[in-house]
């Protein structure tokens, strides 16, 4: 067992979360997460509250402890989603894509714990000082949106910055990133990838095999000249749109070209589509339930963590 500050904060077993990936972390996999111990979380990403109130009753008849709902501050509909979170008392709420500070007032009020995502020391100091009750540190490791810092580098620099509790992600796939991200300094960690190939992820299965056979250099970032660098699997279309970036073409022309890609991917065109994936994927070797992903990635660190001590204290 690890007990941190973060297992205590938000009443888990373990201190992991599940990733909040838009429309794969869904209230099936979220509640499985939860039940096993770890901290489920819904990605709202951009769906409305008609969505996201379907997924949460999802979870809550899986099971009756702690879950979260990660919130994109730029999705077109935050207000009705912030709005809904309130009403139906989620337990914690990750926020990220933009700057949540407008939102944190209330979501303190209403008893949610409100963890930021950030990608700098900067911001963790500014969000700290706002009340928040935990950080994500997310390396450039991770999939979908990142920022240019490793997880190596960030967290620590985050942990020396605040005196908040911190999560480490970007990377982490196994318990040997756990072990590592706690020596660091962080207090929990959160996973993305590796849930992709959840038994109760939805995603199709061609695209979860396209995760298993990723190696240490078979993702790539697009998107940077846009201003929103997001990491993927290569493919022939991540190819042909680094190839027009390239070549210079406008934002806008970008964002039209990527435009569906990513729902086409979790449908399993995983040539044309926009496989959003970590760095990490080269340690995901199997599709399994969620549980026993949980069991494998503690109970490793604790070991790891037991031999570090009795070999070097």
């Amino acid at each position: 067992m690890i007990t941190t500050r973060i297992s205590k904060l938000l009443g888990i077993k373990y201190p992991l979360l599940q990733g909040g990936m838009a429309q794969i972390a869904t209230g099936k996999l979220a509640g499985a997460v939860s039940e096993a111990g770890a901290l489920g979380i819904i990605a709202a990403g951009s769906a409305d509250a008609c969505w996201l109130q379907k997924e949460i009753d999802t979870v809550r008849n899986i099971t009756s402890k702690p879950f979260g709902v990660n919130v994109m501050v730029i999705s077109p509909n935050i207000d009705e989603i912030i709005d809904l979170v309130i009403k139906e008392e989620i337990p914690v709420i990750t926020i990220g894509a933009g700057n949540p500070g407008k939102y944190i007032p209330r979501l303190k009020e209403s008893g949610s714990k409100v963890i930021p995502i950030v990608a700098s020391a900067a911001l963790a100091r500014r969000l700290a000082r706002q009340g928040v009750d935990a950080l994500i540190a997310e390396g450039t490791e991770a999939g979908g949106h990142i920022g240019e810092t490793t997880t190596m580098c960030l967290v620590p620099m985050v942990v020396d910055a605040v005196e908040i509790p911190v999560i480490a992600a970007g990377g982490i796939a196994d318990g040997r990133g756990a072990a590592a991200a706690f020596a660091l300094g962080a207090e929990g960690v959160q996973m993305g990838t590796r849930f992709i190939c959840a038994q109760e992820s939805p995603v199709h299965m061609d695209y979860k095999e396209k995760v298993l056979q990723c190696r240490d250099r078979d993702t790539v970032v697009c998107g940077s000249s846009t201003g929103h660098p997001v990491r993927v699997i290569k493919n022939q279309f991540s190819r042909l749109y680094l190839s027009k970036e390239r070549e210079g073409l406008e934002p806008s022309e970008l964002d039209r070209m990527g435009a569906g890609r990513y729902p086409a991917a979790l449908q399993g065109d995983v040539e044309n589509g926009s496989l959003l994936c970590g760095q990490c994927a080269g340690l995901v070797e199997k599709v399994e339930p969620a549980a026993d992903i949980i069991e494998d990635v503690m109970e490793t660190a604790v070991k790891i963590l037991k031999g570090v001590r009795n070999q070097y204290v």
